[in-house]
């Protein structure tokens, strides 16, 4: 089991967090505790989805981009 830092704040009546090592797993609940299950659920899909493989097609191109 991983433990992550959860940032959280209330607006418009939410309690709403991220994962401070993970910011792109967000979510939000009514109460603090809804928020902590919701984020685990949306790390919980997150990491299912990263394991699943990626469908990749056999003929690819390449360009390169200035960022």
């Amino acid at each position: 089991m991983k433990q992550f830092a959860l940032e959280y704040w209330t607006g418009d009546g939410w309690f709403v967090g991220r994962l401070k090592q993970m910011p792109a797993v967000m979510s939000r609940g009514a109460t603090f505790g809804e928020l902590e299950t919701m984020t685990r659920d949306a790390y919980a899909l997150m990491v299912e989805d990263a394991a699943e493989p990626a469908f990749v097609r056999t003929e690819r191109q390449e360009m390169t981009i200035s960022l």
